[in-house]
């Protein structure tokens, strides 16, 4: 998905209401940050430092060590919107809770921010398929494409062990399988 279509799927949150607040903030941290779902489920509201502008996670892999990542000025207002809104913002409350009537205030699992995207997908007629880790790779794509292949910079944001891993995105978004093959093929030519 192109940063473009991503505008139209930010574009469906009702930002006055508390559920349009809550998802714009999520789908913000998706984009902004490339988060997995389960780096989100796990934040309380006091990881959320709003002065030093940071989101403390718990990454994949990571045992029990968190780590800070910033975010940026858009982000951090959308999460003081969401959380001005709330109804339980308590250091150890959870970041993001259910807003329907059958879950209120419980934590959101990971299959409701899969529905949160796949929802905001859907109204804004997003034909593709979407998912949390597909905006991760959308993310990381766009920033490979924003700092013109950077990989060491793109590997802060996505926080990928491996920079091989890093390296896939940038050869799928170059189509470098592509170059080489027309590359071949005119040397029998």
């Amino acid at each position: 998905m192109d940063k473009d279509a991503y505008r139209l799927v930010l574009a469906t949150c009702n930002r006055s209401t508390l559920k349009g607040a809550r998802d714009y903030a999520i789908l913000r941290l998706f984009w902004d940050n490339a988060l997995r779902r389960g780096e989100l489920a796990s934040c309380n509201c006091s990881d959320l430092n709003v002065e030093a502008q940071t989101l403390t996670i718990l990454g994949k892999g990571r045992g029990t060590q968190k780590e800070a990542v910033s975010l940026s000025e858009s982000t951090v207002s959308a999460l003081l919107a969401w959380l001005a809104m709330h109804h339980n913002v308590t250091p150890n409350a959870p970041l993001f809770t259910a807003v329907d009537h059958a879950q209120f205030g419980h934590r959101l699992t990971g299959s409701a921010f899969y529905n949160v995207v796949k929802d905001a997908a859907a109204k804004a007629g997003v034909s593709k398929r979407l998912s949390p880790h597909r905006c991760r790779h959308s993310s990381i794509t766009a920033a490979l494409d924003a700092t013109n292949g950077n990989v060491r910079e793109v590997k802060k944001l996505s926080r990928h062990a491996r920079t091989d891993t890093l390296l896939l995105y940038d050869d799928n978004r170059l189509n470098a399988q592509q170059k080489v093959t027309d590359l071949l093929s005119g040397l029998m030519d």
